[in-house]
């Protein structure tokens, strides 16, 4: 029997998991979960005008983890085999030979990033970017933040610092690991694709000095053992700690069932709604940069996606009527009001900039549809209704696409993630693809993570030996087209007001 410690980081969450092999058999149990996200605060620089800043409480964070192995110790055993821990694919923080951070985690949201897509542009052409990374222009890419860092806090880099990304982060303060693996990596917009390391020429373009970039290593590799002191203190052995595959997405696409990738489209659904599919090289066509495609590495393979928003939207609905009505709906309540809301009454585009980081999610909406000539929803039903709807419709855009820049077709959608338990929107979603959408399993991010670090323990041979594992052990709901009608109109509409863009 091995046992073996997800440590599953989102941008509003985190969760731990203690996944079991036993012989042909395997087990997940949830031990820690908690609520955590980005605070925002005031400051003044040195012009004295004072501004919002929004950091990562990453003291907290690491404290939670920590319960999570104490609860690991008190409710399943003594002795662990492995950690593994994902995250979000942004933010990171430099730390010195002494082991002093260079400042606040600042979150990906923060607002010193609007303008830096064009910085960076101007120090190496975005065509030649695209080539060597394979990834798309986001405001939060790493490569974006290291520019901004090195403008605005470059005295702050002390002699022996280190680049450490949020999943290394919290590896540094279990066992003081210093690397990061490729999945991660590859999201930065400063890995290159094909050689899977650091791009000394867009370091160099950048001005990041070349030796404070971490180590990158292979998903499921080992990276060092809890510190002695801290396995004392929760008492348990001195754990491996693994390079799960860092980024959330990557550990999410590595449980996700799909036996023919070529055809299968997978969305890892949550806060965002990464949409892809498993292709066995990086494709960096004039057309995948058009549609602002995106080349992750993936374990073997590379996940050629886009990144659209997910369920921010709403989340950032439901915040706002907590301060407007004292009290928080349920999401029970909010999905029934959805379901009463007008059918296509308007339509968004869920990753207008508008949407990104908006004070007033609602207003944002409101304002999109006057300038885009539609009417404004008059009840909070037809307003989610009008989020749910235009996501799904933004992932038949997505889905098409894809396909295009890759030559393949979809046969089947594959939803993973915490919002597949959206029934409202995996209905949507098969309405509007005219696909059958395969949703499941629910923690798909903490089964990645779990099968990884057991592919580099030697406990399976291959991601392949777990589908029957993760089949076995979660269920997956199927979900068939039934209204593809009025969804291909809902379609031409939405192309009409949203546009045919990227």
């Amino acid at each position: 029997m091995k046992r073996l410690l997800a440590v599953d980081l989102g941008a509003s969450g985190g969760k731990c998991f203690a996944g079991t092999f036993d012989g042909d058999t395997f087990a997940m149990d949830e031990i820690h979960r908690f609520a955590h996200e980005g605070v925002s605060v005031f400051i003044a620089d040195r012009t004295g005008v004072p501004a919002e800043r929004t950091v990562w409480d990453d003291v907290l964070i690491y404290d939670h983890i920590v319960r999570g192995l104490q609860a690991y110790r008190r409710e399943v055993a003594e002795s662990l085999d492995s950690i593994g821990i994902d995250t979000w694919g942004a933010d990171g923080q430099f730390v010195s030979a002494d082991g002093d951070l260079a400042g606040k985690v600042y979150c990906y949201r923060d607002h010193r990033l609007d303008g830096m897509i064009g910085e960076v542009k101007k120090r190496i052409d975005a065509r030649r970017l695209y080539e060597i990374t394979g990834i798309h222009f986001q405001p939060f890419n790493v490569s974006n933040q290291l520019l901004w860092f090195m403008q605005h806090r470059g005295d702050a880099l002390r002699p022996g610092s280190v680049y450490l990304p949020v999943p290394t982060l919290f590896l540094y303060y279990l066992g003081g690991v210093k690397a990061v693996d490729s999945t991660w990596a590859s999201v930065t917009q400063v890995m290159d694709a094909r050689t899977k390391q650091w791009s000394g020429e867009i370091l160099d373009a950048l001005g990041v000095p070349r030796d404070v970039m971490p180590e990158i290593v292979a998903p499921g590799a080992a990276v060092g053992r809890l510190q002695q002191p801290l396995a004392e203190a929760v008492g348990l052995n001195r754990a491996r700690l693994t390079a799960a595959p860092g980024h959330d997405t990557a550990s999410a696409f590595a449980a996700a069932p799909a036996e023919d990738t070529a055809r299968s489209l997978i969305i890892s659904s949550g806060t965002w709604s990464l949409i892809g599919k498993l292709v066995p090289e990086p494709i960096t066509s004039d057309a995948a940069m058009a549609a602002n495609i995106s080349n992750e590495g993936g374990i073997g393979n590379v996940r050629f996606l886009k990144n659209c928003m997910g369920s921010w939207l709403v989340q950032e609905l439901r915040r706002g009527w907590r301060v407007a009505d004292g009290r928080e709906s349920s999401w029970e309540e909010l999905n029934a009001l959805t379901e009463k809301g007008r059918p296509f009454a308007a339509f968004i585009d869920p990753d207008d900039p508008g949407f990104y980081n908006p004070p007033d999610m609602e207003a944002a909406i409101a304002g999109y549809c006057r300038q885009t000539g539609q009417d404004v929803p008059q009840d909070r039903g037809t307003l989610l209704r009008l989020v749910y709807e235009s996501l799904a419709l933004k992932y038949r855009r997505v889905n098409e696409q894809i396909c295009g820049a890759s030559g393949t077709e979809t046969a089947v959608v594959h939803v993973v993630g915490g919002g597949c338990r959206n029934v409202l929107l995996n209905r949507f979603t098969a309405d509007a693809l005219g696909l059958p959408v395969l949703a499941g399993p629910e923690e798909a991010t903490a089964v990645g993570n779990l099968m990884v670090q057991a592919v580099g323990l030697g406990i399976l041979p291959d991601l392949h030996a777990a589908l029957p594992l993760i089949k076995q052990a979660f269920a997956i709901r199927t979900f068939t087209p039934r209204d593809t009608a009025s969804w291909n109109e809902a379609y031409a509409r939405f192309q009409e007001r949203v546009g045919g863009g990227v």
